[in-house]
């Protein structure tokens, strides 16, 4: 057996727009424009147009936002069920969210959703897109449809909409309006536990059921409980959209 045999394959150089459009960030055309307006760095330097890079191995940021090309990354979007655990692995054996997609590549949940809580949640191995959607300073938007025992009152939701007092301290201000007699629509930015339920039990109206229909701009209607799929180009353009400024196409 030759020693050519063991030697390593070659790394796969591409054209930096080529990488930016495979990763959701838009047409070609877009991506070249980012590059001429030195938005793009490429391991802490200036793009230049016509770059290529090995996209296993590079660290791309956008306005300082990390962006993750490595091509083994995978975005979930899953309706978790009423009863799945939101990490993981569970001690108690329990069935967690990362048992309702793929083993490989290994991928964890984006934030958490307690086990009574049923609807969307994004699971990927990317973990600077996983910071970026967690932490408090993104401001990303998580919209909940919550089901009261009884119709709230004027002032319960204007409560709701200022800021409520809990044990870790006020909410901040929150998009609430009334759907329907006893469900109520929520939009917060914060991420903290159980924070939907203990707002509406702050204000006398106990939750029966709570479902997160929208993280930012990712919306599905027809994914059942339990199902899964990969986020689409355009979807994943969408969110970089919200977290970039004056990011377009």
């Amino acid at each position: 057996m030759s020693g050519s045999e063991f030697e390593q394959e070659p790394k796969q150089f591409e054209r930096l727009q080529k990488v930016l459009a495979r990763a959701g960030l838009g047409s070609r055309r877009v991506c070249e424009k980012l590059i001429v307006e030195q938005r793009v760095t490429v391991n802490g330097e200036f793009a230049e147009l016509g770059e290529k890079v090995d996209p296993e191995t590079v660290e791309i940021e956008i306005d300082g936002l990390k962006i993750g090309v490595r091509q083994d990354l995978v975005y979930y979007l899953l309706n978790k069920p009423i009863g799945v655990i939101t990490t993981s692995k569970d001690p108690q054996e329990r069935s967690t969210v990362v048992d309702l997609v793929p083993t490989h590549p290994r991928v964890f949940p984006v934030g958490r959703l307690d086990a009574d809580t049923e609807g969307l949640i994004l699971l990927t191995n990317d973990g600077d897109l996983t910071h970026y959607l967690t932490h408090p300073s993104f401001g990303i938007e998580k919209e909940y449809l919550v089901q009261v025992e009884a119709k709230p009152s004027r002032n319960a939701i204007r409560e709701l909409r200022q800021g409520v007092e809990l044990d870790d301290g006020i909410t901040a201000p929150a998009r609430v309006s009334l759907v329907d007699e006893k469900l109520i629509k929520i939009v917060i930015h914060e991420g903290r536990n159980r924070q939907v339920r203990r707002m509406c039990e702050s204000v006398g109206h106990p939750v029966k059921r709570l479902i997160r229909s929208r993280i930012g701009p990712i919306v599905d209607r027809s994914l059942h409980p339990g199902s899964f799929r990969e986020l689409t180009n355009q979807e994943l353009k969408s969110i970089r959209k919200v977290l970039l400024k004056d990011f377009s196409n």
